[in-house]
C-alpha cells in the first residue's frame, strides 16, 4: 500500500521529468525510430500516434511541468455540514488509488496520461501496444529515475509487459489491487476492456463526429471548419460526416466548392443517394456506414430536412463525442445545442477543440463519452472520487 505522496513530491517528480525528458530528448527519438521501422501494419493513423518527433518530445516536458502548476486536486472540499448534534461533517476529493490506463502505440501517453494520473495521488499501472514496447520502456525508466531521485517509491509507476491473454487474466483476475481502469484507443481495445475488467472503466468512446451546414449557415465558415475538423485524421475529434440542410440557398454550388476543397487535401468523398445523385462521389451502399468512425481520408456528406431530422440522425449514428452546427440563427443553434446527445456541442466552432488542452483543463487523461462520472475530456480535477470526513466528540445515534 502506497501512502499517498505529499502534494510537493508529486510536483518535484514531475518538474525532475521534465528535466530528464529534455536531457534524454534524442535517445527517445532514436529508440522511437526502432519502434517505427519494426511497425508492419497498414493502420496510418496508429504509424501517426506512435511518432515521436522533437514536437512530440516538446508536448511531453510542456505537459508535465503545467501539471505541476497546477492545484493539488486532491483534498478539496466540496461540501461542508454542521450536524445538529456539533459533529463537523465534509465532503472532500480523494484519489482513487491504482489506475490502469491500457494503450496502442501512442508513446505521449506514458508521460501525459501518466502524469495526470500521478499528480491525482494515484498509483500508475501502464499497459502499451506491442508496437510501441521499446519507446514506452524507455519513458518508464524515466519515470523511475525522476521518482527516486525524488525520494519516492519506483513503483508508483509500473509498466505491464503483457501479451493479449495475460491482460485478458489480469482484467479478469486482477494479481493487485485496480480502482479504475482507462482505455485509449480504438473501439476494438475499448470493447476488449468493458467485456473483460472487472472494475470501473472510462470509455473513451469512438468520435464518428458531426458537422450539420444549417440552412442559415455562413459558408465560409462553414468550409473552414469542416477541413479544420479533417486537418487530423488520426484524432478522434476529426469530422467525418456532413450534413447539409436541403433548404440551404445555392446548396450544389456549396456542396460542390467543399467536394473541391476536400480533393485537393486528398479526401475520399463520399455521398448518399442525394448527394451522389447530383455531384460526382461515390454513393454509399448500405446506411451503416454512418455508424461508421473512419479515421481516415474520408469524409460522408448527406443531405437532411431539417434541425430536428440531424437531432435525431446523430443522435442515432455518432459515437457521442462532437458535433457541430453552422449557422448564424442563435435560436436553432440552442435547440441543436441542447438536443444533440454528445459529450461536446459546438456552435460555429470546429470539433477539434475538444481536447482536456484547448478547454480549459491543461490537459486529458482521456475522452470520456460516458454519463458517469464525467463526460467529456477528463482532466486533472476529474480523476478523483470523494469521501467523507466526520469529526466528533462521542456523538451517538
Amino acid at each position: 500500500m502506497n501512502t499517498l505522496l505529499s502534494i510537493e513530491t508529486r510536483n518535484a517528480v514531475l518538474l525532475k521529468m521534465a528535466v530528464l525528458l529534455e536531457q534524454e530528448r534524442e535517445a527517445i527519438i532514436n529508440i522511437n525510430k526502432t519502434d517505427l521501422e519494426a511497425y508492419k501494419g497498414e493502420d496510418i493513423s496508429m504509424f501517426d500516434r506512435l511518432k515521436v518527433d522533437d514536437f512530440k518530445v516538446d508536448e511531453m516536458i510542456k505537459s508535465v511541468k503545467h501539471l505541476a502548476s497546477q492545484d493539488d486536486p486532491v483534498g478539496v472540499e466540496r461540501f461542508s455540514f454542521k450536524h445538529d448534534n456539533g459533529m463537523q461533517v465534509y465532503n472532500k476529493t480523494a484519489s482513487f488509488g491504482t489506475v490502469l490506463i491500457i494503450y496502442e502505440s501512442r508513446p505521449d501517453v506514458t508521460v501525459e496520461a501518466a502524469g495526470i494520473a500521478f499528480k491525482s495521488g494515484n498509483k500508475i499501472l501502464l499497459k502499451g501496444g506491442k508496437e510501441s514496447l521499446k519507446s514506452n520502456l524507455k519513458i518508464v525508466e524515466l519515470w523511475h529515475q525522476a521518482l527516486k531521485e525524488e525520494g519516492a517509491s519506483a513503483d508508483w509507476v509500473e509498466y505491464l509487459q503483457f501479451n493479449r491473454t495475460e491482460t485478458q487474466a489480469f482484467l479478469e483476475k486482477p494479481t493487485q489491487k485496480v480502482d479504475l481502469i482507462v482505455p485509449r484507443g480504438g473501439e476494438r481495445l475499448i470493447a476488449f476492456v468493458k467485456e473483460h475488467a472487472t472494475c470501473p472503466v472510462i470509455i473513451s468512446g469512438r468520435g464518428n463526429n458531426f458537422v450539420y451546414v444549417h440552412k442559415d449557415a455562413d459558408l465560409d465558415i462553414a468550409i473552414d471548419l469542416i477541413m479544420n475538423g479533417k486537418s487530423k485524421i488520426s484524432a478522434c475529434n476529426a469530422v467525418d460526416k456532413i450534413l447539409i440542410d436541403q433548404n440551404l440557398a445555392d446548396k450544389d454550388a456549396f456542396v460542390n466548392r467543399l467536394i473541391t476543397k476536400l480533393k485537393e487535401t486528398n479526401i475520399e468523398v463520399l455521398g448518399d443517394a442525394n448527394i451522389s445523385k447530383n455531384h460526382e462521389v461515390e454513393a454509399i451502399t448500405s446506411d451503416d456506414i454512418w455508424y461508421k468512425e473512419f479515421l481516415d481520408y474520408k469524409i460522408l456528406i448527406g443531405e437532411i430536412a431539417s434541425n430536428q431530422d440531424t437531432i435525431g440522425m446523430i443522435n442515432k449514428y455518432s459515437g457521442g463525442h462532437s458535433s457541430v452546427i453552422v449557422t448564424t440563427n442563435n435560436e436553432e443553434a440552442k435547440v441543436f445545442m441542447e438536443n444533440v446527445d454528445t459529450a461536446a456541442v459546438y456552435h460555429n466552432a470546429s470539433t477539434r477543440f475538444t481536447d482536456g488542452g484547448q478547454l480549459g483543463l491543461g490537459g486529458e487523461l482521456a475522452i470520456s463519452t460516458d454519463k458517469l462520472h464525467q463526460r467529456g475530456p477528463i482532466g486533472l480535477q476529474h480523476l478523483v472520487t470523494n469521501k467523507w470526513y466526520v469529526h466528533g466528540n462521542g456523538q451517538i445515534r
